[in-house]
């Protein structure tokens, strides 16, 4: 599978969200998901110390075992964990990491990403304590999440000041409905060569198809959820999805080839990680990103998002 690059680590344009791993699935279901996934030419998982309040990083280990050098293993922290804490200082860093090189069942983190921006904590004190862990060897690299552009540069500007380690990845909310990071972001990060990943990159399902105007909810879907499906789904959203699977089936593709290759047709998109609770889905997303876009494809998909 080709690779992008964040920072010095090469990760395969398609990942896999953990986010999956201890809450909607379990031990077996998470290994049959990392098995297909490595079969794939998958390298690069995405998790965070609070997905299952640990239970996703202890998941992620187990299905990986002794294929742990083989992989590229990103995770968060910042959000609060029960009886360990929560925040951005450098004391509950140094708390937080330990807990997931614990749970990860590895001696170094690859991309050590901060959850959402912490107020409370000047962001050069932030990066100081990540710079120490990149020094110590126990992460390779570190990026942010949930940062806005005027954040990206500040971040940047105290790391430069510092001539320490600097985050390497911005990873926000991004899909063919959700266009935010348009453009301040994703300049930025063109500008700093920092790698962007998108979350939510098929809308928690809405860009897989399965969703359909005028059609009930199929149960078990993650849409299926009340608080999901009135975050996710309506009206001109379902209106711009039937547009979409229309072009995509003009085109001898599906929707969800259709937002993968969407979003990889942007250089500064280092991965798509889309989370998947069964090996099939796995199958799906690696096959998506072969339909290449051309620059008229954009311009005619541009005018359906319009």
């Amino acid at each position: 599978m080709e690779t992008r690059k964040i920072g010095s680590l090469d990760v395969s344009i398609v990942g896999v969200g953990c986010n999956n791993f201890g809450r909607r699935i379990d031990a077996d279901a998470a290994a049959k998901v990392v098995n297909a996934a490595l079969d794939a030419g998958i390298n690069f998982f995405d998790t965070a110390d609070v997905y299952g309040q640990g239970q996703s990083e202890e998941f992620l280990s187990r299905a990986l075992g002794q294929r742990r050098s083989q992989v590229i293993i990103a995770t968060k922290f910042r959000s609060k964990m029960d009886g360990q804490g929560e925040g951005a200082s450098p004391d509950y860093i140094r708390v937080a990491v330990e807990a997931s090189l614990r749970r990860l069942k590895t001696d170094v983190i690859d991309l050590y990403q901060l959850h959402s921006p912490d107020d409370s904590v000047p962001i050069a004190d932030t990066l100081g304590a990540l710079d120490d862990l990149v020094k110590a060897g126990k992460v390779r690299e570190i990026g942010s999440s949930n940062f806005s552009a005027v954040q990206i540069r500040e971040a940047e500007a105290a790391s430069q000041a510092a001539h320490g380690a600097g985050f390497v990845s911005v990873q926000n909310y991004y899909s063919m409905l959700h266009r935010e990071p348009e453009p301040d972001v994703l300049n930025e990060c063109e500008r700093l060569g920092l790698g962007f990943l998108p979350y939510f990159p098929l809308e928690s399902g809405l860009l897989t198809g399965k969703i359909r105007a005028g059609q009930p909810v199929p149960e078990g879907t993650r849409l299926s959820n009340a608080e999901t499906q009135h975050r996710f789904v309506n009206d001109q959203r379902l209106a711009i999805v039937e547009k979409l699977i229309a072009y995509a089936e003009s085109k001898g593709h599906t929707i969800l080839e259709l937002a993968f290759s969407w979003l990889l047709a942007k250089p500064v998109v280092a991965s798509v990680i889309a989370g998947a609770t069964k090996p099939e889905q796995i199958h799906a997303n690696t096959a998506a990103p072969n339909w290449k876009l051309s620059a008229a494809d954009l311009a005619e998909i541009d005018t359906l998002l319009a």
